[in-house]
């Protein structure tokens, strides 16, 4: 599902005008009544309705909604700001249209002074201030307007964005100033900002309403941001042979664990294994033999000299993929011992947790990583690399997209909606996976699985969706089972085949 920047919905809004034809004001009806219908469905026509309406079109799109919600019985109030004495011209027109309909409670266009009406429980607001056009904070009267809504007990339905939100970057927004939408009824697609962490209290529940956009615009209108949809990883799946032996299906070597930690290696090695990859061996330190050995007896172990730490890189030769970080420690002969093995590495590879630490904390090491790797990292690890405590989601995207690009690598920032930032700067958010899976070594389990996928012959990209999407869908197959509060790490493993079966079929 593609992602439309706030330009470029506004070309598919002209380009459906020009080639369905429709008249704008038409395709603002359509939009209106999808609004309408959404409302109805959800309120009953006893629910007192307050409007209010900005002087663009999403105020347009706002009358409109009143106007219907009158004709179904219900008490509507509207508000329309006007304080600069210029209204879009279907807005314009939607204002006639609403007065000589004749039907709603009452009606006052705010050009200077005004006097709010009591909200409260009960009551439904709907929010058509501002829509997907925005591009800087409210300030003076609406921002004003905006706080004496949100402090209200009233529940809170916004036109296509909570007036206030900007649809891609708010990273010098004013967060005070941003309506709370209750629900949020937003018009053909999702936008950005919505698949940031710190924009779900605004957004509330999301609704996605089909407005019949031009089919074609939406098809040729190339974007750089798209979310992963089921048919497209289904299509990826690679077809087991019937006479394969286990010398097809791949060798795969994963470097986790130190004294300790040995459950960061046993939770890749199981993920890599359940990936459908031939054979995987495990370097890890001596101490960790007998916990592998009992743990995983599926794996061959590749026992460091060390026995508390990973101490030498080893020859990677005779693998096909290398999977390197979960619980590996910081400490400096690791790190020597890391960055020798990432040089020396002819594989495809991974790097998660402590790889990535290593990295931030040897920054002119990060020029020395090799082309095409696999970074996931957290937030809390992608700040530490990136040299920032970043504030918000896109400005942290932004970075981790740019490093990409530069050092043509490809980089998991793990979350919600984990987002695949790939070296030609496209983005991929994968819509799997949920809240129970924020839990110690889930993420050990990715590096796992994409590593098995990657010994298994998928390219970079392919293990990538394909690991995201399985790693999210596995844990959403688990808390359907178990509940979200009780998930392990461990849990999303021995839902795996699930989510295999559930892919497939």
């Amino acid at each position: 599902m593609k992602i439309f920047t706030s330009a470029q919905i506004h070309e598919l809004d002209r380009f459906t005008i020009e080639n369905e034809p429709i008249e704008s004001i038409d395709l603002m009806e359509r939009a209106a009544r999808a609004i309408t219908r959404a409302i109805t469905e959800t309120w009953s026509d006893d629910t007192p309705v307050i409007v209010f309406a900005g002087p663009g079109n999403n105020g347009g799109d706002a009358l409109a909604v009143a106007r219907m919600l009158a004709e179904e019985r219900y008490f509507v109030s509207v508000f329309l700001f006007n304080t600069k004495g210029k209204l879009s011209e279907d807005c314009e027109e939607n204002k006639k249209r609403l007065i000589d309909n004749g039907l709603i409670e009452s009606f006052t266009e705010v050009t200077n002074e005004f006097d709010p009406p009591k909200l409260e429980s009960g009551m439904l607001v709907v929010d058509g201030l501002f829509g997907s056009g925005l591009n800087k904070p409210l300030t003076g009267g609406y921002s004003s307007l905006v706080k004496y809504i949100n402090q209200s007990d009233a529940t809170v339905v916004s036109i296509d964005v909570p007036s206030g939100l900007m649809t891609e970057d708010n990273t010098y927004n004013v967060r005070a100033n941003i309506i709370r939408a209750d629900v949020t009824l937003t018009l053909q697609t999702k936008k950005l900002a919505f698949l940031f962490a710190e924009n779900q209290s605004i957004i509330g529940k999301l609704r996605i309403l089909d407005i019949g956009l031009s089919k074609d615009g939406l098809e040729k209108t190339a974007t750089s941001y798209n979310v992963l949809e089921e048919n497209d990883v289904r299509r990826l799946l690679l077809r087991r042979d019937d006479f394969a032996h286990k010398g097809d299906m791949g060798n795969a070597l994963i470097i986790a664990g130190s004294y300790g930690m040995a459950g960061a290696a046993i939770l890749a090695t199981k993920a890599c294994l359940r990936c459908g990859v031939g054979k995987v061996a495990v370097c890890t330190p001596r101490k960790n033999n007998v916990i592998l050995q009992i743990s995983v007896p599926e794996a061959v172990m590749r026992i460091d000299k060390d026995d508390y730490i990973f101490s030498e890189a080893i020859d990677t030769s005779g693998y096909d993929a290398l999977g390197i970080g979960p619980g590996l420690g910081k400490q400096e002969s690791t790190s020597i011992a890391f960055i020798s093995q990432l040089r020396r590495s002819n594989v495809p590879t991974v790097v998660d947790a402590d790889g990535i630490n290593i990295l931030a904390s040897h920054r002119a090491w990060v020029q020395q990583m090799p082309k095409g790797i696999i970074m996931t990292p957290h937030p809390g690890e992608f700040d530490r690399l990136a040299g920032n405590n970043f504030t918000d989601s896109y400005e942290r995207l932004a970075t981790a997209r740019e490093m990409a690009e530069h050092f043509q690598v490809y980089i998991i920032l793990k979350g919600h909606y984990s987002a695949l930032c790939l070296p030609n700067g496209e983005i991929l958010f994968n819509p799997t996976g949920n809240a129970g899976m924020a839990t110690a070594g889930s993420g050990d389990v990715l590096t796992g699985m994409i590593t098995g996928f990657l010994a298994r012959g998928y390219s970079q990209l392919d293990a990538c969706m394909l690991g995201m999407y399985l790693h999210g869908l596995a844990g959403d197959l688990a808390a359907k089972k178990l509940g979200m509060e009780s998930l392990m790490a461990s849990d999303i493993i021995r839902f795996l085949p699930q989510a295999f079966h559930k892919l497939e079929g």
